[in-house]
């Protein structure tokens, strides 16, 4: 990943998606060449020069005050998590971090692994930016058993899971919002941590095998993801739509717990507690297991 080329794409991609009439610009000509705004409109917008814009739009984020990139935002009509993401991408130009060795994973915070174990009646887990699961409670467990199912590799994946294993689109049935969702998650990390080399090969790897990641990839979408529903086809409970609360660790920054649940009284509740018990019965049969487990 070429944080010039992430700002170039993620710019452009915005500037083609806003028509003169949605900026309150009068449209002049019938034969526009761009799908949206050109560069010099953009730079109207912001209060910038034309020179200054296309210099930002060719990767040059670097030394762009906080004023100028919310100016930016402002004429692209970025909502906070894209307006975010730039500010991230400007970081990361300025910033522009040697290479790092890879250093050996660091311990989950026990506040983190406290918390998990005392949520009994809600699947959950912690995830980091790249969509590993690092670690779950039983029912979080179970929930996405069809991940752990797979020993060939040590880490399991959301993302890796859901666009290369044949069983991915049948556990998330609501694809595309979905596939939206996790690509926007991966988009949003690039752009905090563009010097992570396993997020790179992942990034790679999913490009490279799927192409649908790499359609979704290119449209350059981040979005905050802090709350929501979403469904899953469990092989053994079947359809159920849970409620998501995502919260980052305050102890552990880049490390998120992701809690579901279900209104008491709903079919989907039900399927909660059907879940529990179909746990409960792989458990008894396989082993006792920890409260808290990883991969």
């Amino acid at each position: 990943m070429s944080t010039e080329s992430d700002i170039r794409e993620f710019l452009a991609s915005h500037r083609a998606k806003i028509t003169p009439q949605q900026a309150g610009l009068p449209a002049y000509g019938g034969n526009r060449r761009v799908p949206g705004l050109r560069r010099e409109e953009v730079a109207l917008l912001a209060g910038v020069s034309i020179d200054y814009y296309v210099r930002l739009e060719r990767g040059h984020l670097a030394g762009a005050s906080e004023e100028v990139l919310d100016a930016v935002a402002h004429a692209l009509q970025l909502d906070d998590a894209e307006r975010a993401h730039l500010h991230d991408l400007a970081r990361a130009a300025a910033e522009r971090p040697a290479r790092r060795a890879e250093r050996p994973r660091s311990p989950l915070p026990d506040s983190g692994l406290r918390m998990l174990a005392s949520m009994t009646g809600s699947p959950a887990l912690i995830r980091n930016g790249r969509l590993d699961v690092l670690a779950t409670n039983r029912l979080g467990r179970a929930l996405y058993a069809p991940l752990f199912s797979d020993r060939s590799t040590e880490t399991v994946n959301i993302a890796r899971f859901q666009f290369l294993d044949p069983h991915g689109r049948d556990f998330f049935p609501a694809w595309q919002e979905s596939v939206n969702t996790t690509v926007s998650l991966l988009r949003a990390a690039a752009g905090r941590a563009p010097d992570d080399d396993e997020l790179t090969r992942l990034v790679g790897e999913l490009v490279t095998r799927s192409g649908e990641f790499r359609t979704a990839w290119a449209q350059h979408d981040v979005r905050l993801h802090h709350t929501g529903r979403v469904s899953f086809r469990h092989p053994a409970v079947g359809l159920l739509t849970l409620d998501l609360d995502a919260t980052e660790l305050p102890a552990e920054p880049g490390l998120t717990l992701v809690a579901y649940r279900a209104a008491p009284g709903t079919p989907d509740h039900d399927a909660l507690r059907l879940l529990a018990a179909w746990a409960a019965t792989e458990e008894t049969q396989h082993t006792s297991g920890p409260a808290v487990s990883g991969p």
